[in-house]
């Protein structure tokens, strides 16, 4: 597990910092767009520490002159937002709809209140511990964009084209796409996860799989997902494949008649992909799926259906955690 101190280029003039974080919350990827002096940054890391560090490594490949002056967030999770606040200048670009997202989940010091009073003896709190524990949220405000669209936006980087694309609602209410299209570059947000099971929380499934259709259409020659290393058209399609067959089998569960937990039991006791980190998730993307097909429109709580999920899967919980905080701090260190 490793904490880039530098920028892969994909692309001249696209280069993607990439943490090597597979089976936990939290270490999201960035893709850096420049051209001359004119940058932009999508999304942004889930502490001030992690963000610096991107900056740092963002200033080694940009000129001497060039500033980040634009930030895109492909959706409102933290750990592609949190760090917005440390680009006071930039104008920060996201989906309309993705304002709805912003109230979702704690904001930076309210999660870092919740850790610093999480028990050992409590399960979840020892799941939210191992997870999120090694994170330090202080110093970071909830900022968010200062520019929104719908549908489809048009920018210039310099002398490089990027179009901002609106895919939601999948796995946010306001997900959106950044295509490249001289690179043949597409950064996915969290639409597509690769190493881990994903984690969708406004769905529905079939919102994801179009999201991922619409990124096979733009016939890319790498495609960066939120979270896992960067892949080809190819393993976006394995990826809906995957996704396809946990819907069909939500679906038929729920024709069934069984319950929201009942059904994620049953997908969790049939999981085979042991390769995957993360399979609690099963029950959280179970819980997402039955809220569309129950038609419930009460705002989810990502924590509290978080918790259900490690109630559902007790072997995720770590027998032990280590003392709070265990922070970032060496980041260029393996962790």
């Amino acid at each position: 597990m490793h904490i880039p101190s530098a920028l892969t280029e994909i692309a001249p003039g696209v280069n993607a910092w990439l943490p090597d974080f597979p089976g936990t919350w939290g270490m999201a990827n960035c893709v850096l767009v420049s051209s001359g002096s004119k940058a932009l940054l999508v999304d942004t890391p889930y502490t001030a520490a992690l963000t610096r560090s991107l900056t740092a490594a963002a200033h080694r490949v940009l000129p001497p002159s060039a500033v980040i002056s634009t930030v895109v967030n492909t959706h409102a999770n933290g750990d592609h937002s949190y760090g917005n606040g440390l680009f006071p200048d930039a104008e920060i670009i996201s989906t309309e709809a993705n304002l709805d997202h912003l109230c979702a989940e704690p904001e930076p010091e309210q999660l870092h209140a919740l850790l610093d009073q999480c028990q050992r003896n409590d399960p979840f709190q020892r799941y939210m511990l191992a997870h999120f524990g090694r994170y330090d949220y202080r110093g970071l405000r909830l900022t968010p964009p200062t520019r929104t669209f719908n549908g489809r936006l048009e920018l210039e980087v310099g002398s490089t084209a990027v179009e901002l694309i609106e895919v939601g609602p999948a796995h946010t209410a306001g997900d959106l796409i950044v295509h490249i299209p001289d690179s043949g570059v597409v950064c996915a947000g969290d639409v597509l996860f690769v190493g881990d099971v994903p984690v969708h929380w406004a769905g529905p499934l079939g919102g994801v799989l179009d999201a991922c259709q619409r990124i096979l259409d733009l016939a890319p020659r790498v495609v960066v997902p939120g979270h896992g290393p960067l892949v080809g058209p190819a393993e976006v399609g394995a990826y809906m494949d995957f996704i396809g067959e946990i819907r069909d089998r939500i679906h038929a569960l729920h024709a069934e008649g069984l319950e929201t937990e009942e059904a994620a039991r049953v997908l969790l006791r049939e999981h085979r992909r042991t390769e995957l980190g993360l399979s609690e998730r099963l029950a959280v993307l179970t819980a997402t799926e039955y809220r569309h097909l129950n038609q419930v429109t009460d705002p989810l709580e990502l924590v509290q259906v978080l918790g259900a999920a490690v109630r559902l899967a007790p072997d995720c919980v770590p027998a032990t955690v280590p003392e709070r905080p265990v922070l970032l701090a060496d980041l260029g260190a393996r962790v």
